[in-house]
């Protein structure tokens, strides 16, 4: 059973934390990983940083941007996972966008994937039906889960299309603005939460966008198996830099 279904079939919330690869500096990559799991978090998402990060809020795109500065590519990414797995056990979720993986060999990166122990990618701007039609079949022959988002605007319709092709979680959007632009959640966020709830998806929904200190985690773990952090802890990488990682994971829950 992959990683990320066998974390998600746990009873406990669960706290899911985005990073950009090779932010703030080139090497901080393996150290960032392996410092968010020795600080209790369930799973990392590693961001592939690209040019034009459509869905990001600026404090993503200046992480990405000064990662491609610092020199990360794809290449850099894997080479600098490859021994990942002799000593971080949990999930491992890259989330990029679809040109640069598109370029690499659709088939090679998902390959590469598996090689470095990636569980899963996320990837927004790959829509859900040419997946199922043109790329499913590499996924699976890899083992990696492709993670699908949903916002408030996506219909019923398209939501039980992306509930049925995937196998893992569902990436609930909070909102439809970028990343990092929201602050706690208002009475219609908490309508759509709960709508989304009242589904009875077969796919688990975890939430993010919006979700930046213990307050509003824990709003969303209401409604939802866990929660995202993205922005708030690049700042947190920004300001403190890599060394107190810890502190910012234990002011999120009560480990």
């Amino acid at each position: 059973m992959n990683r990320i279904n066998k974390t998600l079939n746990g009873d406990k919330k669960l706290l899911s934390i985005y990073f950009t690869a090779g932010y703030p500096k080139l090497e901080d990559t393996v150290k960032i990983i392996k410092d968010l799991e020795t600080s209790g978090v369930d799973f990392i998402e590693i961001g592939l940083p690209f040019s034009d990060p459509l869905a990001d809020g600026p404090t993503i795109q200046e992480s990405s941007t000064q990662a491609l500065k610092n020199g990360m590519t794809t290449n850099m990414l894997f080479n600098q996972l490859k021994d990942i797995r002799e000593t971080v056990k949990i999930p491992l979720i890259i989330m990029g966008y679809f040109n640069p993986m598109l370029q690499y060999g659709v088939e090679k990166f998902c390959q590469k994937c598996q090689e470095a122990g990636i569980d899963g990618l996320i990837i927004p701007d790959l829509p859900v039906n040419v997946y199922n039609e043109e790329y499913k079949a590499i996924f699976e022959h890899y083992g990696i889960i492709n993670i699908f988002l949903i916002t408030p605007q996506t219909s019923e319709e398209r939501i039980r299309f992306i509930d049925s092709v995937s196998d893992g979680f569902i990436y609930m959007v909070s909102s439809a603005s970028v990343t990092g632009s929201t602050k706690g959640f208002g009475e219609d966020t908490k309508a759509y939460f709960k709508r989304i709830s009242a589904m009875n998806l077969k796919n688990p929904q975890i939430i993010g966008f919006g979700i930046n200190d213990k307050e509003t985690f824990n709003q969303a773990t209401e409604f939802a198996t866990g929660a995202i952090i993205g922005s708030a802890f690049v700042k947190h990488l920004t300001a403190s830099g890599t060394n107190k990682t810890s502190s910012f994971i234990k002011a999120l829950r009560d480990l």
